[in-house]
């Protein structure tokens, strides 16, 4: 797939971290499969996996943590 971002670089599979923010807390996800841009780093989750990612980041809010570090969960 051609980046829609730079519009330059294709995309190869590889693992990215994910950092969400919500209010004060932030939840960092590590080894999450994505599409990655050869070019400019953009990364491109599949639907299932960015469902995955936030029911992960989910549970770890639910828990009222501030900052959250975890591998992905498949």
């Amino acid at each position: 797939m051609q980046c829609v971002i730079c519009k330059t670089g294709k995309t190869t599979e590889g693992e990215v971290t994910v950092t969400l923010q919500r209010g004060e807390a932030t939840v960092l996800i590590k080894a999450v499969p994505a599409q990655v841009c050869d070019n400019c780093g953009e990364y491109y989750l599949s639907d299932e996996v960015a469902d995955q990612v936030l029911q992960q980041a989910d549970q770890a809010l639910a828990n009222n943590v501030e900052l959250d570090v975890s591998r992905f969960a498949a």
